[in-house]
């Protein structure tokens, strides 16, 4: 008789603990689209890594190019020049690779500079969700962009547009 009524005590507890939680979610790519700065910040990421790949992309052309050249001319080089040329295209090969991960590595130059132009962004909407969700009174706010587990969500429950609000980002 004990163990039951901890049991139900211990049920009753935890569904008005669930039952006293509001939960709402926000679109950040949503919200991210409806910023200024951040179309600005894209525009830009995306001009240097274009620049950047076709870089690449012309370097591993004459890379092509040469190993093709040197596949044609194999035969009629002596040792000697066909071993320069191999070494010539290795370094090319070596450098063009170590180019690529500068560039476009975990920490390379687009990493960084998307650090320095997005994490600002990021960081005023969080800060603007956060003042909203704590003056509505939301325990929990999901993220329904990048991959959430949230399967299903009421319209209602969307406070993107308050963190806009909040922002200081008018909608039309």
């Amino acid at each position: 008789m004990k163990i039951n009524f901890l049991i139900i005590a211990f049920l009753f507890l935890a569904n008005s603990f669930v039952k006293g939680q509001t939960y709402a979610f926000i679109d950040s790519d949503y919200i991210m689209e409806n910023v200024p700065e951040y179309k600005e910040a894209k525009e830009k990421l995306d001009k240097m890594a274009d620049a950047w790949t076709k870089e690449l992309e012309e370097r591993f052309a004459v890379i092509k190019t040469q190993k093709d050249n040197y596949n044609k001319e194999e035969i009629l080089l002596p040792q000697e020049e066909k071993t320069k040329r191999k070494e010539e295209i290795e370094k090319l090969e070596k450098e063009t690779i170590e180019l690529q991960t500068q560039r476009f590595g975990l920490n390379g130059d687009y990493f960084i500079k998307r650090q320095e132009l997005i994490k600002p962004i990021q960081d005023r909407i969080y800060t603007a969700m956060k003042k909203v969700a704590k003056s509505d009174g939301y325990t929990f706010v999901f993220d329904k962009a990048n991959q959430s587990n949230l399967i299903y969500a009421d319209k209602e429950a969307d406070i993107s547009n308050l963190v806009l609000e909040e922002m200081g980002i008018d909608q039309d």
